[in-house]
């Protein structure tokens, strides 16, 4: 299980490689009985800043600040991550494909981040669920990643997320990750991201724009992840992506926003034992 959120945006979501420290086998065993304990957990939690537009579609970029969070078993291995990866749990695996709950989080846009938004209606920051599937065509090496999420606010809508990931181990205590991305949304996030109402219109003087579900955004994704003891870690990362179709064709990115977006960020983790 990992996630990571970003508290400013109020989350433009990411999640960071988690490389926690793991039991000893010894510590999985009782040393007067005999007998196998019940697994603890291992707990990675730390933080950072990005730096990355202030909301989608934005030409104007602002410091945030990101926490990380991981959750595991003793005896579970730990998982490779991408930087982008929303908070997610393996339930089960079928075919060599992993299956498990996720949870994201969705920046918002305040009519202050711009003064040309101050006739558009404003995002509220919300919280998505979903499911996830990965599947790894190489071992520890090559990942396929798809996350499907519905916003708990009826009208945020739903957005899938499709990626694929290099890692690559440099040396004992670097690893490297990169790959493409590409985000689908329907109709209900598109019209709350990119929309325009003929009211709007009128007020702000953009025209108005009533966009349809499809792709929103390519990019591709880089992360560099350092582990600096058996507990800590830091991560560097940079997320780039290119607004596509209506979401880039909107009034609101083509005339007073940016269709480039790019975030670079840095983060660190420590990871803690709990046994009971």
């Amino acid at each position: 299980m990992a996630g990571r959120a970003s508290i400013a945006s109020m989350f433009s979501v990411i999640a960071a490689t988690s490389v926690s420290g793991s039991a000893q086998a010894g510590d999985l065993t009782d040393s007067t009985t005999g007998n196998a304990k019940t697994p603890g957990w291992i707990i990675t939690i730390g933080g950072g800043s990005e730096y990355g537009p202030s909301y989608e579609g934005s030409s104007h970029n602002t410091f945030t600040f990101v926490p990380s969070f991981d959750l595991r078993r003793t005896d579970e291995k730990a998982d490779l991550s991408a930087p982008d990866d929303n908070i997610d749990y393996s339930l089960f695996t079928l075919g060599g494909i992993e299956f498990g709950p996720v949870v994201g989080f969705r920046s918002g846009r305040a009519q202050s981040d711009s003064r040309a938004l101050r006739d558009i209606h404003p995002i509220d920051w919300s919280v998505d669920a979903g499911a996830y599937a990965q599947y790894w065509p190489i071992e520890d090496q090559f990942r396929l990643r798809l996350e499907a999420r519905q916003s708990l606010r009826k009208n945020d809508g739903f957005v899938a997320d499709f990626a694929a990931d290099w890692f690559t181990p440099v040396g004992d205590n670097l690893m490297i990750s990169a790959g493409p991305r590409a985000a689908f949304a329907d109709s209900t996030y598109m019209s709350n991201s990119f929309g325009i109402s003929a009211t709007e219109s009128a007020a702000s003087g953009l025209d108005a724009f009533d966009p349809k579900a499809g792709f929103k955004s390519v990019g591709f994704a880089v992360g560099v992840t350092y582990q600096i003891s058996d507990t800590t870690s830091l991560q560097v990362y940079n997320k780039f992506e290119r607004l596509v179709g209506d979401a880039a064709n909107s009034p609101i990115v083509s005339n007073i926003g940016s269709n480039t977006q790019n975030t670079i960020g840095i983060v660190l983790t420590r990871s803690f034992t709990l046994n009971f």
